[in-house]
This record gives C-alpha cells, structure tokens and sequence, in this order.
C-alpha cells in the first residue's frame, strides 16, 4: 500500500492510499481523484519522504481539511429536489458522456436526457463545438454532467 501526499489546484492539502505507483498513475490520468474538499479534478502528488517506524517518537499528525460548515436547511433541501430531479430525468451514460452528447447533438441518437463524467479538456471541446452541458455543483451526490 502506498501513501502519497496530495493537493489540489486550490491548494487542499490530503493524502491517497494507492495500491501501487502505477495505480495512482492510471487513476490520475483517468481522471478518478477528486479533492474531497472542492472536488477539484487537478489533483498532483506532493514530494514525500517515506515514513520508517523506529519507535522512538509517535507519528506526526497530519492536518486535513475540513469540509466547511453544512449548508442551511433549506439549500439542503433544494440540492435533495435537484439530485432527484436530475437522477429520475437522465440517464448515466458515464464516461460514454462526451460521445453520446457529440451524437445527439449532431443528430446521429434522439436527444434526450443524460448525465456522466468529462474531464476538463473534454468540457472546454464540447463547448468549443457548441454542446450544451451543465457541470453539477460537487456534493450533489452525482458528480457529474448534465446534457
């Protein structure tokens, strides 16, 4: 098991426990690690030194983020309404995203309603070709996109 120190682009500080190096290559580069405090997708590892138990001292704490305060009941509420709203009205096309909105939106499949996962650079092309798709606000329980 391997530790890594992580941050995000907006510089959440948190750590990842990857099977391997090569897993956390392959989940980085799928676009899997999210920061659990903005849920960022531009995750990087942090330089680390690796960590040898000798017993002479206990462990240094490592600090967390915390995820901030809940939002007021009514917020709350509106984000249940919206998360059933969009789970009942779409269909999870997941990673598929991108290319079934390029076929609806080019007349290839009957639009209708679907939500799924993008990447960053994938979002910036299907605007650049004029798709229309909504980023979920992070928390919603979906994590995803909405066309």
């Amino acid at each position: 098991m391997k530790v890594f120190r992580l941050a995000c682009s907006h510089g959440h500080g948190f750590e990842g426990w990857f099977a391997s190096s090569e897993a956390f290559d392959r989940q980085q580069g799928d676009g899997e690690l999210r920061c659990p405090v903005c849920d960022d997708a531009a995750v990087a590892r942090l330089p680390s030194a690796p960590y040898v138990n000798t017993g002479a001292r206990q462990p240094e704490a490592i600090p967390v983020a915390s995820p901030g305060p809940r939002a007021p009941a009514p917020l709350e509420a509106a984000l249940a309404a919206l998360r059933t709203f969009v789970t009942a009205n779409t269909e999870d096309v997941g990673r598929r995203f991108p290319e079934v909105a390029r076929r609806m939106h080019y007349g290839e499949e009957d639009p209708r309603g679907i939500r799924g996962r993008v990447s960053a650079e994938e979002a910036t092309e299907l605007r650049e070709e004029g798709i229309d798709a909504l980023a979920l606000p992070p928390g919603l329980g979906l994590d995803e996109s909405v066309h």
